[in-house]
């Protein structure tokens, strides 16, 4: 109970120095923004902001009606491309390198993991070491709960079967890269099966289940987790398009998708209670004539890679845009200030008193503060 209280006081001082900053005063109080208590986030694939918020969307509920029960912020930046290293830098801190930016075909260890400045380690390869902590370590350490919800996770497993933590073998190709008819779960979308630091631990397999266990855990406040990345398959994502099930799959399937989850986490307890609702992409366009490596946030160039931008060169992944949604924002406000992925990791570290991991840490770098959540009195 000691170490508990201990854990917790410290917890909340370094909430203080992070939304205060140092010698702060109590006349600096009123800028705080209020705490959340419950954070989802659901990440969606490939697309850029102008298609995706502009005129005449395929998807309406993403572009149109969540905005107007929330706030829109269209100057929301990717970090890279391709796809994995954007879920990487969300819940770690970490840069690309040229095999998560090729998406980690092969499922190898990441070396020598040297660590260096803006607490970024040294090397190439996919799944990092164990020194290299992620946001789940540390909302584990501080007593917070956390799950990492992925659709299609059990599908491949025998009837009554449940495979939490399922990844490829060390060492082995992914055979998750193409969807399959009955099981279109992608590991490179799962970041947390990226670290040892989750992996080698009982931890991987309390925390990362199945998007089926979303549903019960919402119907109490206790079993809803203070953290959870939601994930779909490569269909209701927007990755693919069509679909290998015959749907149509990009914004027209993700729409869908929030359809029916969106409502389910707005009703909820959880989220009743300064609950908070994040939806965004994973990266802009990569290829093609819309292609998109632009950035914002002065990002750094990761120093495992040549450019962050990877086939199409440039700083970052480009800009992707993103809603949030909580009792804790004024509905139908947009903010125009820019963040990244980094951002995003950052502003959750500071809402629960956390250590900033690697480029979450950048000086300068601003989190969701008074702006994003302007509502003081929500809970």
């Amino acid at each position: 109970m000691i170490r508990r209280r201990l854990v917790l006081a410290a917890a909340m001082l370094l909430a203080a120095v992070a939304w205060f900053g140092p010698g702060s005063t109590a006349a600096g109080a009123s800028k705080k923004p209020p705490h959340v208590k419950h954070v989802f986030i659901i990440v969606l694939e490939n697309e850029n902001a102008g298609v995706t918020f502009g005129p005449g969307s395929p998807a309406p509920y993403l572009a149109t009606r969540l905005p107007a029960k929330g706030e829109l912020l269209p100057n929301y930046y990717a970090i890279a491309h391709n796809s994995n290293p954007n879920y990487l830098a969300m819940i770690s801190g970490q840069g690309p390198n040229a095999k998560t930016q090729a998406d980690c075909p092969f499922y190898d260890n990441f070396a020598p993991g040297i660590p260096t400045a803006n607490g970024q380690v040294l090397g190439t390869g996919c799944v990092y070491p164990r020194t290299v902590e992620t946001v789940a370590n540390q909302l584990e350490h501080s007593a917070y709960s956390w799950h990492g919800y992925m659709q299609d996770l059990n599908a491949g497993a025998p009837p009554g079967k449940q495979t939490p933590c399922r990844h490829p073998a060390l060492n082995s190709f992914d055979r998750t890269q193409t969807a399959k008819v009955g099981d279109q779960y992608a590991s490179r979308h799962d970041p947390f099966v990226y670290f040892h630091s989750i992996i080698d631990f009982p931890m991987c397999r309390r925390g990362v289940v199945d998007l089926s266990h979303l549903r019960k855990d919402l119907k109490r406040e206790r079993s809803t987790p203070s953290y959870s990345f939601i994930v779909p398959n490569l269909c209701n994502d927007g990755h693919d398009a069509p679909c290998v099930d015959g749907r149509p799959g990009g914004l027209v399937s993700a729409n869908g998708f929030l359809r029916r989850w969106a409502p389910r986490i707005l009703r909820s307890p959880a989220y009743r209670d300064r609950g908070l609702l994040i939806v965004t992409f994973d990266e802009a366009e990569a290829t093609g004539p819309g292609a998109d490596s632009s950035a914002c946030c002065n990002e750094l160039q990761s120093p495992n890679t040549l450019t962050n931008g990877a086939q199409h060169p440039g700083p970052g992944g480009g800009r992707v845009g993103a809603v949030l949604v909580s009792p804790c924002i004024k509905a139908g406000t947009v903010v125009k200030a820019a963040y990244n992925h980094y951002s995003l990791l950052r502003s959750i570290e500071d809402n629960f008193g956390l250590p900033h991991l690697g480029y979450a840490g950048q000086p300068g770098l601003r989190p969701f503060g008074s702006k994003v959540l302007d509502r003081r009195g929500c809970g």
